[in-house]
């Protein structure tokens, strides 16, 4: 039996639960939508690394929950084309190489109730089930210190570059969780919460939500925010998808191909 990358984006679509937006990032951005395909790879970006091992892999339908060419609507692409654009050409070229089909998996995911990319995060650092009642993202866990919680997000996550704000030694017990990018309107309204200890969050602008955070803990309104990176902070929720997504394509293999944390830090001597 065979399934083409239409038919598997359409099944997504009648089982994701939610219909489309109006207005939406997700849907093919490179590749034939009817070509079969051998394999599917699910990834939180499609980097240029994890196209390389995804054709490696023999999945030649890639899912990324980013985009493939550094714009989030894609407004971007026409004029990085046009610029002859080096990395933008040398990505291009091995996607049309390799015969790969990229497919942006954004909003759905998203929008799914409950949020695909909450539940894995939260799946991964342990806290499924401390999730506050009505308060999605939100998490009541056994007492610790920012310091001990900013150190198991890291390793939990994989977050190589993981900063936050605040003294390390204050306790928390209850945690907002915003993965990914979300804004300084979202941050601020989870940080300005009294019953809220601690954000933590995939990354911030830093004159808005670091500054802000800076502004509450001198105030003592809060602990602070936990800074882990966009790419550690939303991988284990395409991981989620991968899980889903095995039985609605028993046709071909589901493999996370995980990107990488770009980012390091320097460790002093």
């Amino acid at each position: 039996m065979t399934v083409t990358a239409r038919q598997v984006v359409e099944r997504i679509g009648a089982h994701v639960g939610v219909p489309p937006r109006p207005t939406t990032v997700d849907g093919f951005l490179a590749g034939d939508p009817d070509a079969p395909v051998r394999g599917v790879a699910v990834t939180v970006m499609a980097t240029l690394d994890v196209l390389h091992r995804a054709a490696e892999r023999g999945l030649d339908l890639v899912i990324t929950h980013e985009p493939l060419y550094f714009d989030h609507h894609g407004a971007s692409d026409a004029d990085l084309a046009a610029e002859s654009d080096p990395v933008y050409a040398a990505k291009a070229a091995f996607v049309a190489a390799h015969g790969l089909a990229v497919v942006h998996l954004h909003d759905a995911w998203h929008d799914r109730r409950p949020d695909g990319i909450l539940t894995g995060t939260a799946r991964a650092l342990g806290w499924l089930d401390a999730e506050r009642a009505g308060s999605p993202g939100v998490y009541d866990l056994p007492p610790t210190t920012l310091g001990e919680l900013a150190t198991h997000v890291a390793r939990a996550l994989g977050a190589r570059a993981l900063r936050y704000v605040g003294d390390p030694g204050t306790p928390v017990s209850a945690v907002g969780l915003q993965p990914g990018f979300q804004g300084f309107a979202r941050n601020r309204q989870l940080l300005a919460r009294p019953d809220v200890d601690v954000v933590v969050l995939g990354e911030g602008h830093e004159w808005e939500t670091g500054e802000y955070a800076a502004d509450a803990v001198t105030a003592g309104l809060c602990a602070g925010v936990v800074v882990v990176g966009h790419v550690p902070s939303e991988q284990e929720g395409m991981a989620e998808l991968g899980r889903w997504l095995t039985g609605l394509v028993p046709e071909v293999p589901v493999e996370l191909v995980a990107a990488a944390d770009p980012y390091r830090t320097v460790v002093e001597p």
